[in-house]
């Protein structure tokens, strides 16, 4: 028998992001915003090139940027 998550084509990881942000949303108006604060992230990257640190980058701008780039390199 094969796990809901799995049989919905989720990965776990995933599956555990859905599940946190419906118990949040299913708070009390005070507490909800507490969870929510504690459920944002912030990522960083940096590129590492002969040895050396790139610029630091924000994972959600760096997605962004890509898939607009993405977006206009079908467009052509």
């Amino acid at each position: 028998m094969a796990f809901a998550w799995k049989a919905a084509g989720l990965t776990y990881n995933r599956f555990l992001a859905v599940a946190a942000r419906t118990v949040r949303r299913s708070l009390k108006e005070d507490l909800r915003l507490l969870a929510e604060r504690r459920g944002e992230m912030d990522l960083r990257f940096a590129k590492w090139e002969n040895g050396r640190q790139g610029d630091i980058q924000n994972v959600a701008a760096a997605n962004a940027r890509a898939r607009v780039q993405a977006a206009a390199a079908e467009s052509k």
